[in-house]
């Protein structure tokens, strides 16, 4: 979590401040990428994320799928949950062929 930079009581239940990193090469099947905060994974699977964004590739609107995406995560978050939403943050980045 970002937001754990500097957090000294994050940090003492575990929480620290560096980052997972991998290197990937892009296959000419991939799409989009989606970078998003767990407000989105933890209510939404991969395949579904898959499916709110894909539709908005093919009419190159990654804005209105970032939207579209924010939304069912809330959704689906004030579905199982009541009271305090946490984070639903993302960046949705289509690429060109």
């Amino acid at each position: 979590m970002t937001r754990s930079f500097g957090d000294a009581l994050a940090h003492t239940v575990g929480c620290v401040a560096t980052p997972d990193l991998f290197d990937y090469k892009l296959q000419p099947e991939d799409k989009m990428m989606v970078i998003a905060s767990d407000g989105i994974w933890e209510f939404l699977t991969n395949e579904e994320v898959s499916e709110i964004v894909y539709p908005f590739y093919f009419s190159d609107e990654p804005e209105k799928a970032a939207q579209t995406l924010i939304r069912a995560a809330y959704d689906r978050w004030t579905e199982v949950e009541s009271g305090c939403i946490d984070d639903i943050t993302c960046v949705v980045i289509f690429f060109s062929e």
